[in-house]
């Protein structure tokens, strides 16, 4: 099982789809990932040699993921947050903030349904 970037990605896989274990990285990035390291996208991840891996890692390393993709968008919602955009607002309520309806629906956000009293007729 190889790591790249703190995550282990599974051997079973195309490296396409293992690479997609990494936070940050899609399939389409993936593809164009495997395309300028000269990595053939169908390959099982446990048949890559070292030298296709590190130069997987050097391309990888080009692009935003992981750890510092998480701080980057933490720190873009603490932003809106402090300035008091709707956004930001609706992050602080812990709305939906992306213009969803929330008068049947947003259980992700909002959890679990409340009852209220002398609702029935």
């Amino acid at each position: 099982m190889a790591r790249i970037k703190g995550v282990d990605i599974p051997n079973d896989k195309h490296i396409v789809v293992s690479l997609t274990y990494i936070y940050g990285i899609g399939r389409n990035l993936a593809k164009t990932i495997c395309e300028k390291a000269n990595v053939e996208p169908t390959k099982l991840a446990k048949d890559i040699t070292t030298e296709e891996l590190t130069r997987l890692r050097d391309e990888i390393n080009n692009h935003l993921t992981e750890g510092d993709l998480r701080r980057e968008v933490n720190m873009n919602i603490k932003t809106k947050m402090e300035i008091n955009s709707y956004q930001g607002i609706r992050h602080k309520k812990g709305l939906p903030v992306r213009g969803q309806r929330t008068n049947r629906n947003a259980r992700t956000r909002k959890g679990k349904g409340k009852t209220v009293a002398n609702k029935k007729k």
